[in-house]
């Protein structure tokens, strides 16, 4: 079978113009976020484009990119590409997953189930967060036969835990990714300036509200008394740091491949070797924990030298555009996560708006890709930037 052509997409949209046709909403990847900014309220939107304290993580993120630059080669014999790549033993049309982002039905009611389809229509990974809005079951089934894995917020009840990863090995989530950054929440002045937090009132609580093992240990159900759930999830899923002697209980429950989201350090990307994960995100969660953190895209190229031979090493943090991620795969990247970009394009037009997002970013890369003289991911190294 042929390569996708991500960047016929370009052609497509030239030619509806010929029928006075446009794009649903803008293609340009970096200016979605201002104009989200006028479909969402002030809640749901600051709750996706917001960061910790100042801010400075996130824009750290963004200056990392612009000192990184491209260097085009020429007659290379770009013309026919193919941007596949394998993640973990699976086969993937780009090296693009969609990362977990928490309570999508905040910026448009079909939430996760509109996301899931979409990226199954493409054949990108979907990453579904444990703070999903609908069960993993009904985002399995509306994932179809598309690529899925799951991201665990760790529960410290270990029974809860046990069952939420059961169903969803169950349901065909292949790939665990468990999120080290998040154990309690940041200080979020745009979140609580507006007291704006969705799990207090039950929204992005579906997976465990209806989880046997969490419901068990209610007096009531939380169809009856949705407060009584809240106090006792958000408890159980935050303020509890663990502990890298903890992370055999993960594998002992898992018989998958196992990422570690989170990691910054060389050395912890050492540690997760050493404990026989699969894989790590080098990521500080979009800038959305640690204020004044070091910008993930600074700290890849140490990480993947680190533990890059003995895992597998993607990124997140950042990334907006098909050069971005071609900077992150140059300095050691085997994929990256793009996660804001598709919640804006969800907010704009649900099943539709994600596609559209996701075949700009596809088709841009493909171009990018080409255009800079590569015909394929595993050709780009550190020899195509120019630091400056």
């Amino acid at each position: 079978m042929s390569a996708p052509r991500f960047g016929d997409y370009q052609n497509e949209i030239y030619l509806h113009g010929l029928e006075d046709r446009l794009p649903p909403f803008t293609t340009d990847l970096t200016a979605l976020e201002s104009s989200a900014r006028e479909r969402l309220e002030d809640g749901p939107f600051w709750y996706v484009a917001g960061a910790a304290g100042s801010g400075a993580t996130a824009r750290a993120n963004r200056e990392a990119f612009d000192r990184h630059r491209l260097v085009p080669r020429m007659l290379t014999g770009a013309t026919v590409r193919d941007l596949g790549t394998t993640v973990l033993g699976q086969r993937l049309p780009a090296p693009v997953l969609l990362a977990p982002v928490g309570v999508q039905s905040i910026v448009h009611p079909d939430g996760e189930l509109a996301t899931a389809r979409a990226a199954a229509g493409l054949g990108v990974p979907m990453v579904l967060s444990t703070a999903s809005s609908h069960t993993l079951e009904e985002v399995a089934e509306a994932s179809g036969e598309g690529p899925r894995w799951f991201q665990l917020y760790w529960p410290n009840d270990d029974e809860v835990c046990v069952s939420i990863l059961e169903r969803a090995r169950a349901h065909g989530y292949s790939t665990l990714v468990a999120t080290l950054d998040t154990w309690t929440l940041a200080w979020r002045p745009n979140d609580l300036d507006r007291s704006y937090l969705p799990f207090i009132r039950g929204v992005g609580t579906a997976i465990p509200f209806s989880d046997p093992a969490f419901r068990a240990g209610l007096a009531t159900t939380p169809e009856e008394d949705v407060i009584a759930a809240v106090l006792r999830w958000v408890p159980m899923f935050t303020g509890t740091d663990k502990t890298w002697d903890r992370l055999p209980f993960l594998r002992e429950h898992w018989d998958g491949p196992i990422v570690l989201k989170g990691v910054q350090h060389p050395d912890d990307a050492r540690r997760a070797a050493d404990a026989g994960m699969d894989g790590v995100v080098v990521s500080n969660h979009g800038g959305r924990q640690v204020d004044g953190a070091v910008a993930s895209l600074d700290v890849l190229p140490a990480v993947a030298a680190a533990a890059g031979d003995r895992l597998e090493v993607l990124f997140d943090s950042g990334v907006r555009t098909g050069a971005d991620v071609l900077k992150a795969l140059s300095l050691g990247a085997r994929a990256v996560l793009v996660g804001r970009s598709y919640a804006y394009g969800l907010a704009h037009g649900g099943e539709e708006g994600v596609r559209h997002v996701l075949r700009c970013l596809l088709a841009d890369l493909d171009l990018t890709l080409g255009l800079s003289g590569h015909r394929s991911p595993a050709e780009l190294g550190p020899d195509a930037l120019h630091f400056g």
